[in-house]
């Protein structure tokens, strides 16, 4: 009766007083219950729960009654009536019933619904749990299945308390586990029950693992076909996955016991090739998610991830997974491009990091005839594919493969060699003899309209990914030269400047077309190789500073308002490295100029506003490192009927369809860079400003000697002019100084009243300025004046403080004194009460001995009080000093008078 008090209790709370209008089928549900329950025909019984069980299963109203009054009486039926099995049936199917929402249900969706409180009801008793699973051993096939889709539905609506209440009943897990060698329709149904149960419950997963899982999820998926299986292998991988998800030790087992042969031949294409159904992509997505689960490691808490990840990695590659990830991901034309972005996301965690890996990769070779190397064959990818998501999944398997790897990065380079002007026009898959250097420079110098540049940019960001962090790799990349385009115009072309004239006609290509398809992450991508070629090779500056217009066109994309914020910020950020990496002291190339131009075309303030934009953007600040997907489950993978890329299925609803790419390139380790080149940028500037410029010579004409003016008169004026000068210019570059200093503080603020104001308004606030700072230090001075004085005032406080602590002990011993003589004095009398004649005269030794103890005493006091007048007088010229100074004196003497006051009241009193 407690459950039902509850749930009347909780309905009563939801739905108030409110009239149902379906009382008649409250009443019709409480008649069938009470014939279920006090019935004396076995035939009147069952017939009761057939229709029990029909109207709980079309009627919410029928579901809400049945909540309130049936659940004792079914626990009833299936306690003590396990005999009779179409009884227990009947009971199993009407409690589905009622935990299964009812689609046409007309209750309005902001209220309760009436199969969730249900389930809540019924996972509140532990006891209705071990019911259930005691039902598992049952012989009959149907009361085995209702009741595992019983505790599906528990599992769907309340899986906390199932979890719980399952790890508390003996061998609970056992039980369901041994589901999953039971019949087909039972298996399957016991194995989506288990892959919702360990989703979040680490206990379960472990304990799952102890008891064989891995061996029997293989075992299923094997006899389903593998990846050419149904959705029973999608629900094997995905409980797979959920036993291994963030947990090393699980990992651990299923490396060092089974192996991962069996996931090996899951990823096998067998059969035909060219045949991916939707299941079968379901499939190989799955278990393309379980690699990259075993290469994650387990937790970031857990201490042995990384060991766990470097053996994972180890053992997959021996296992020659990147055999079948390159079949996946590059050989295989037919295979769906959801598959081949996964698998190419895989090759690229693959690698990372691992030297053994990194080689494996580079020395793969593809191709039944003519081979070509596996990074080739990714290259191609890049430059012809078709789809954003496949390039971004083959660039990451680039950026992976030159991560932290500076040989790698220097093999790769060292193939940079231009081919002959007559092949740069060829087809990309005309000669796969090809070396990696010559595709890539064949990429970056085709012909310039719209789809090439795409292309060029395609190639730029493998380029900048072979010279991240390399010097060397760097050098040998500025010294590559073109062929001019007609040999009689002249000298060959940096490729440099190649680079450039294409960021350039990208953006004359998207002010004249509008809106064209990959033209948002062209100029990004282009502007990020600059940014990553210049980053600390002052060379790379040179050679870009030589050419002139490639300022100007920079500071025209500073201030460009057709272009994006992060195309503005990256060009902000290459002109701050033309700054802080500019080692020339060539005039019109060194820093100062460049500076110059940002101030004179843009403006420091503007300028340093782009920064600001682009950190405070959405892709800036949402940049992390790469994460795993999320888990593929049935829902998730529900959407993907007649996708093609599931990824672009997933940012359907952006509006920028180029989000992808741009997101790839703000990734974590870029936006680092940005942030330490802005905090640069913004001291160089300010260093720049602060200095003066070097050999500048300023010789106005009227500095001529005149006539008649004699050489000391003539050296005289030039003297005094010169120190004019001087003054000027110190007084200039101070208030370029405060200025580049003011701007680099407030780069986020609307444009500077410095640059709007007038002279007189500078030289107001120069003055001002110099007075802050005269006052500033007179207060200085005062603030550490007034702490001496404070500090010599606490001095004396103490010391007044000990000498009344030292008045106090002397009045005690007087006091004792006085004490001891009253006590022999009454002993005396004592005595002399007896008649004992012997003794002294006591009187006049008493005399005696408070006429000495006076004495001494006096002797004190006098001690005392010319010390007291000594110190009060320090006291008078200090406070005087601290009135000048506008302290509170009476506040600071308060409690030295006070507690000097007491010990002299105390001791008038005693004399």
């Amino acid at each position: 009766m407690d459950l039902v008090n509850s749930y009347k209790g909780v309905v009563g709370l939801v739905f108030g007083n409110e009239k149902s209008s379906s009382s008649n089928e409250d009443s019709y549900v409480e008649r069938l219950l009470d014939c279920i329950s006090n019935g004396k025909l076995a035939e009147d019984r069952r017939t009761a729960m057939v229709e029990l069980q029909s109207v709980v299963a079309e009627s919410s109203g029928a579901q809400l009654a049945f909540g309130a009054m049936g659940f004792p009486v079914m626990m009833g039926v299936l306690r003590e009536e396990r005999d009779d099995v179409e009884m227990i049936r009947g009971a199993l199917e009407t409690l589905v019933g009622a935990l299964t929402p009812i689609e046409h249900s007309k209750v309005p969706k902001n209220e309760i619904q009436p199969a969730l409180m249900n389930t809540d009801l019924l996972s509140r008793e532990a006891d209705s749990i071990s019911l259930l699973l005691s039902l598992l051993s049952e012989e009959d096939f149907y009361v085995r299945y209702y009741t595992l889709q019983l505790l599906t539905a528990l599992l769907t609506n309340s899986p906390n308390r199932l979890q719980e209440a399952i790890l508390t009943i003996p061998r609970g897990i056992t039980r369901l586990m041994d589901m999953l060698m039971d019949r087909e329709v039972i298996r399957n149904e016991a194995l989506l029950l288990l892959t919702y149960l360990t989703r979040e419950a680490e206990e379960i997963q472990k304990i799952l693992v102890f008891e064989g899982a891995f061996e029997k999820i293989f075992s299923i998926i094997k006899e389903e076909g593998g990846s050419d299986g149904g959705v029973v292998v999608q629900d094997c991988i995905e409980l797979l996955n959920n036993l291994i998800r963030k947990n090393a030790s699980n990992q651990i087992l299923l490396r060092e016991t089974i192996g991962f042969d069996p996931l090996m031949s899951i990823l096998k294409l067998q059969g035909s090739t060219y045949s991916f159904t939707q299941q079968k992509t379901i499939n190989l997505l799955s278990s393309l998610e379980t690699i990259n689960l075993l290469i994650m490691g387990g937790s970031e808490a857990d201490p042995g991830k990384d060991g766990n990840k470097l053996a994972n990695k180890t053992t997959l590659v021996q296992k020659k997974v990147l055999d079948h990830l390159l079949m996946l991901g590059v050989e295989s034309q037919w295979a769906p491009v959801a598959v081949r972005c996964a698998a190419l996301q895989c090759i690229g965690n693959l690698i990372i990091g691992h030297s053994k890996n990194l080689d494996a990769i580079a020395s793969k070779v593809l191709g039944e005839g003519p081979q070509e190397p596996a990074l080739n064959s990714i290259l191609r990818i890049i430059l012809r594919t078709s789809s954003v998501q496949e390039f971004v999944a083959a660039d990451y398997v680039f950026k992976s493969f030159c991560e932290k790897n500076a040989d790698g990065q220097k093999m790769l380079a060292s193939t940079l060699i231009p081919q002959p002007h007559s092949m740069t026009h060829a087809p990309l898959e005309e000669d796969v003899n090809m070396s990696f250097g010559s595709i890539l420079l064949q990429g970056l110098t085709m012909s310039e309209n719209e789809v090439d540049l795409e292309t060029c940019c395609r190639a730029a960001s493998v380029l900048s990914h072979v010279m991240k962090d390399n010097i060397q790799c760097k050098e040998k990349v500025l010294h590559i030269e073109l062929e001019a385009p007609t040999p009689s115009l002249g000298a060959s072309e940096p490729l440099m400047y190649r680079v450039v004239k294409y960021l350039a006609l990208s953006s004359s290509m998207k002010n004249k077309d509008g809106k064209s398809s990959g033209n948002a992450y062209i100029q990004p991508i282009l502007l990020k190789m600059l940014v990553t070629w210049l980053a600390d090779f002052p060379s790379a500056v040179h050679c870009f500073l030589d050419s002139r217009p490639h300022i100007t066109y920079l500071l025209e994309l500073v201030s460009s308002s057709s272009a994006t914020v992060f195309i503005k910020g990256l060009a902000a950020v290459l002109l701050g490295e033309c700054v802080i990496y500019n080692k020339s002291g060539e005039s019109g190339k060194d820093a100062f100029t460049v500076v110059d131009s940002i101030s004179q075309k843009v403006g420091l303030t503007s300028y340093f506003l782009k920064f600001d934009e682009m950190r405070k953007s959405f892709l800036f600040t949402s940049a992390r490192s790469a994460e795993p997907p999320k888990q593929l489950t049935r829902s998730a993978s529900a959407g993907m009927v007649e996708s093609e890329d599931v990824e672009e299925n997933n940012l359907s609803d952006q509006k920028d369809e180029d989000l992808p790419v741009l997101s790839s390139i703000f990734d974590a380790a870029f936006v680092n860079l940005v942030k330490s080149l802005e905090a640069n940028i913004r001291e160089k500037i300010v260093e720049v400003y602060s200095q003066p410029k070097s050999n500048v010579a300023v010789v106005p004409a009227k500095l001529e000697q005149k006539s008649g003016e004699s050489d000391g008169e003539y050296v005289k004026r030039l003297k005094e002019f010169v120190e004019k000068q001087c003054f000027e210019i110190q007084d200039l570059l101070g208030r370029n100084a405060s200025l580049a200093e003011d701007v680099a503080a407030t780069g986020g603020a609307s444009h500077s009243r410095s640059e709007q104001g007038t002279g007189s308004d500078r030289v107001h606030v120069e003055a001002l300025r110099r007075d802050l700072q005269e006052a500033s230090k007179r207060l200085e001075l005062l603030k550490a004046e007034k702490a001496k004085i404070e500090s010599e005032a606490s001095m004396y406080k103490n010391l007044a403080g000990k000498m009344e602590s030292d008045l106090k002990s002397l009045s005690d011993a007087y006091n004792s004194l006085e004490q001891a003589n009253f006590q022999l004095e009454k002993e005396v009398r004592g005595e002399k009460g007896v008649g004992s004649s012997a003794f002294p005269d006591v009187d006049a030794i008493r005399a005696q001995a408070r006429e000495e103890a006076q004495k001494e005493s006096e002797a004190e006091l006098n001690d005392l009080l010319v010390c007291l007048g000594q110190e009060q007088s320090k006291v008078e010229k200090l406070s005087g000093r601290l009135l000048e100074l506008g302290e509170d004196v009476d506040k600071l003497l308060e409690d030295i008078g006070d507690d000097m006051g007491l010990p002299a009241d105390g001791e008038e009193e005693e004399d």
